[in-house]
């Protein structure tokens, strides 16, 4: 089992790509060092938008499929496995097979991973907390999100941190509104966390989704000024608080893909895709 004598993870076996049916069509970057630049904006119309709740509901569905799987002695290929046959049984693409070399269908991030976990064959154990993070790719658009769960029984820090998390993200979605800066959303979700003395990872951030998969558009979880995008009604974009027990300073494995808490502290994510409204948000992701 991958972890050290610490019970800190370590990577483990990487099983390889898995197929995808040649009749489901590709992102443009399948094949591709990158993605091509995107110039589209992030506002779209409403028959898109359906599309893209199409596409939304794929993937949440697959991480409802992933989290009935849950439990201690599994690995995270085989949820990989639940993840991807899920998603091209239902017509569309993992977004994350292949992205910039990304080798699976869906992030699996244990404990102090913050982000970008690359399925193995590291088994779960009971008290571990686990993000899944999907991307469905269909009718030439993107859905995006995760959520985290607690493995079995989880020490009462993890649960109020899972849940803390997941109302962190709550917040930063009310926060939405046409005419308002994107920056509300991360001073929204910050002031939250530090009610409860968490740190708020500010590496990586929410952004623009629907014909690219990044489009440029950052959401901060933070006070951040600088971000002054200001919300149009149609625009679509994530939003995916990742708060810790302790320090935000991150380290990246030797895969470029593993993002870690340097002092090993756990770390929760949620994230939904949205559009705004002209009452607020509309979630596309809703589960």
């Amino acid at each position: 089992m991958p972890r050290d004598s610490h019970g800190h993870l370590t990577p483990g076996r990487i099983s390889p790509l898995r197929p995808v049916p040649p009749t489901i069509d590709r992102p443009e970057y399948v094949g591709k060092v990158g993605p091509a630049p995107y110039t589209e904006g992030d506002v779209f119309d409403e028959a898109t938008i359906e599309l893209i709740a199409e596409s939304s509901r794929i993937a949440s569905d697959a991480i409802t499929a992933v989290g009935e799987a849950i439990r201690p002695g599994i690995t995270t290929d085989e949820l990989d496995r639940v993840a991807h046959d899920y998603v091209v049984s239902h017509g569309a693409y993992p977004s994350t097979l292949g992205y910039r070399g990304f080798p699976k269908s869906v992030c699996t991030s244990i404990n102090e991973v913050i982000c970008h976990g690359i399925p193995d064959d590291t088994v779960l154990v009971d008290g571990d907390i686990v993000n899944i993070d999907i991307t469905a790719f269909t009718n030439g658009v993107h859905g995006d999100t995760n959520r985290t769960f607690v493995v079995g029984t989880g020490s009462q820090d993890a649960v109020d941190l899972v849940e803390r998390t997941r109302l962190a993200l709550d917040r930063g979605i009310k926060a939405v509104a046409p005419g308002r800066q994107v920056n509300v959303i991360g001073r929204a979700i910050e002031m939250y966390a530090k009610r409860f003395g968490y740190g708020v990872v500010k590496d990586y951030t929410g952004h623009g989704v629907g014909r690219a998969f990044h489009s440029g558009l950052i959401i901060p979880h933070y006070d951040a000024p600088q971000f002054d995008d200001v919300m149009e009604v149609g625009m679509v974009f994530t939003i995916e608080p990742m708060l810790t027990l302790g320090e935000t300073s991150a380290d990246i494995w030797a895969d470029d893909w593993t993002v870690t808490t340097r002092d090993k502290s756990l770390t929760a994510q949620f994230e939904h895709t949205l559009v705004v409204t002209e009452r607020g948000a509309r979630i596309l992701t809703d589960y």
